[in-house]
C-alpha cells in the first residue's frame, strides 16, 4: 500500500487531490456534536495543503436516500475543518455538477475544498457496478490523485472507496496507515493477555467478531443489550430486557467452544434495571434496582451492568497487555446508566495495557463521558469496519488501495 509520505516526495504542488475522508460526524440540528473524525483526518489534509497540493475533500454523512436532503448537508463539517485548519475551507453545494468542478477549478495551491455529500448521488451506494463506476468517472474527473483516508467507510464497496482507487494515483493517508498498524496489532502481533470488551444493543451485530476471537482473545467480556442473550441462554429470566431469542442457539454453541478453547467468557453477575424506559420522569430511586444478574424481575429491563460487575469487569482487565473494546455496556446517552461504560473507560486507562476504543458508540461514549482521549492507546474512527477487520473479512476500501 502505497503511503502518503511517498506521494508527497512524488510532489504535489499544484495537483488537485481528492482526500476521501470520513466527516460522518454527529449533529444536533446543524450542530456538530462529536468532531473526532474530523480532527483525525486533519493531519493528511493540513500536510497535503502544505505541500502545495490543491485539496478536495469528499465524504458522506448519514443515509440520504441517494438524492440532496439538507439535513445531511456536510456544510457544517466543511466550516469546522476550516476552523481546525486555520484556513478557509471553500464549499461546493453538489457532488460532481457546476458547483463541485466551479470550485475545484477556483483553487489556488494550498487550498482546500469539501465537496456535498458523496450519498446525494445515487452512484456512490448502488450495487450495480456501472451505476457506482459511471459515479467513479464523474468523480475521478475532478482529480489528479487520490487520497484515501475514510478509515470508517473503507468496508463498503462504494464508488469513492472502492471504484475511484482504480481510476487514478492512488496512496492511503495517515488515518488509514495507523488504523491498519493498530489493528495488526490485535491480529498479528498480539501481546498477552489479550482481553476484549464488547457491548452494544444486538448480539447479532457481534457474532462474526466473537466466532474470530474464540480461537484469539483469551478473555471476553460481555455488557449492553447483548448481554441478556447469553444470559438468556444459560437459564436466566431477563425480564423485559432486549433479547435476542433466535440467537440463543448460536450463544449456547459460542460459550460452549469457549470453555472447550480456554477462553474466558465473561457475563454480569449484576445488574441495574428499571421499567418504563426511557420515560422515566417522575421515578424515585426506588425504581431503580440493582439485581443479580439470575434475577431480573418480570416488569423490569436490565439498562446498565451493576457495582460487581463494574468491580469484576476491572478486575479482568488490569492484568492485561492487550484491550479492545467495542459497545457501550449501558445506555450511556443516560446520566443513571453510564455508571457501567465509565467503570470500562476508567478500568482501560487505569491498566498498563495497549489499549483501543473500536469505534462508533465507544469512542462517542469516551468523549461525552469526559476521558482524555491520549489516555487510550488509539480510539478508532470506524466501529464496523474494525469488527470487520477483526472478523478477517477484506476490506474493499483497503484492498482498492493495495493494487
Amino acid at each position: 500500500m502505497k503511503t502518503i509520505d511517498e506521494l508527497l516526495a512524488e510532489g504535489v504542488v499544484g495537483k488537485r487531490v481528492f482526500v476521501r475522508a470520513d466527516l460522518n460526524v454527529p449533529l444536533a440540528g446543524t450542530e456538530i456534536t462529536d468532531d473526532g473524525r474530523i480532527r483525525a483526518v486533519q493531519p493528511t489534509i493540513a500536510k497535503l495543503a502544505e505541500a502545495g497540493a490543491r485539496v478536495i475533500v469528499a465524504s458522506h454523512l448519514g443515509r440520504p436516500k441517494g438524492a440532496p436532503d439538507p439535513a445531511f448537508s456536510l456544510a457544517p463539517a466543511a466550516k469546522r475543518l476550516g476552523e481546525l485548519l486555520g484556513a478557509d475551507v471553500a464549499f461546493a453545494t453538489d457532488t460532481v455538477g457546476s458547483s463541485a468542478k466551479e470550485t475545484v477549478a477556483a483553487l489556488a495551491e494550498g487550498q482546500v475544498a469539501v465537496i456535498e455529500n458523496l450519498r446525494f448521488n445515487a452512484g456512490e451506494t448502488s450495487k450495480d457496478d456501472a451505476e457506482r463506476g459511471a459515479f467513479a468517472d464523474q468523480l475521478a474527473e475532478l482529480a489528479d490523485l487520490y487520497v484515501g483516508d475514510g478509515f470508517g467507510a473503507v468496508h463498503r464497496k462504494h464508488a469513492s472507496v472502492f471504484d475511484l482507487p482504480a481510476r487514478l494515483p492512488h496512496a492511503a493517508g495517515y488515518l488509514i496507515a495507523t488504523e491498519v498498524g493498530v489493528l495488526k496489532k490485535l491480529t498479528a502481533e498480539v501481546k498477552r493477555p489479550y482481553v476484549v470488551v464488547l457491548g452494544g444493543a444486538k448480539v447479532s451485530d457481534k457474532l462474526a467478531v466473537i466466532d474470530q476471537l474464540l480461537g484469539k482473545a483469551d478473555r471476553i467480556l460481555i455488557g449492553g443489550g447483548m448481554a441478556y442473550t447469553f444470559l438468556y441462554a444459560k437459564g436466566f429470566e431477563v425480564g423485559i430486557s432486549l433479547l435476542q431469542k433466535d440467537q440463543v442457539d448460536v450463544v449456547k454453541e459460542y460459550m460452549a467452544r469457549a470453555e472447550k478453547n480456554g477462553v474466558e467468557l465473561v457475563l454480569p453477575v449484576d445488574i441495574l434495571a428499571s421499567a418504563d424506559f426511557p420515560d422515566l420522569k417522575g421515578k424515585t430511586p426506588a425504581d431503580f434496582i440493582t439485581v443479580d444478574a439470575d434475577a431480573i424481575p418480570a416488569d423490569k429491563e436490565g439498562l446498565d451492568i451493576g457495582p460487581k460487575t463494574r468491580e469484576l469487569y476491572a478486575s479482568k482487565i488490569a492484568d492485561a497487555e492487550t484491550v479492545f473494546w467495542n459497545g457501550p455496556v449501558g445506555v450511556f446517552e443516560h446520566p443513571d446508566y453510564a455508571g457501567g461504560t465509565s467503570a470500562i473507560a476508567q478500568a482501560l486507562v487505569d491498566s498498563n495495557a495497549f489499549t483501543v476504543v473500536g469505534g462508533g458508540d465507544s469512542a462517542a461514549a469516551v468523549r461525552t463521558l469526559g476521558f482524555d482521549e491520549n489516555a487510550f492507546g488509539h480510539i478508532s474512527t470506524g466501529g464496523g469496519a474494525s469488527l470487520e477487520y477483526l472478523e478477517g473479512k477484506t476490506l474493499p476500501g483497503l484492498a482498492a488501495l493495495e493494487v
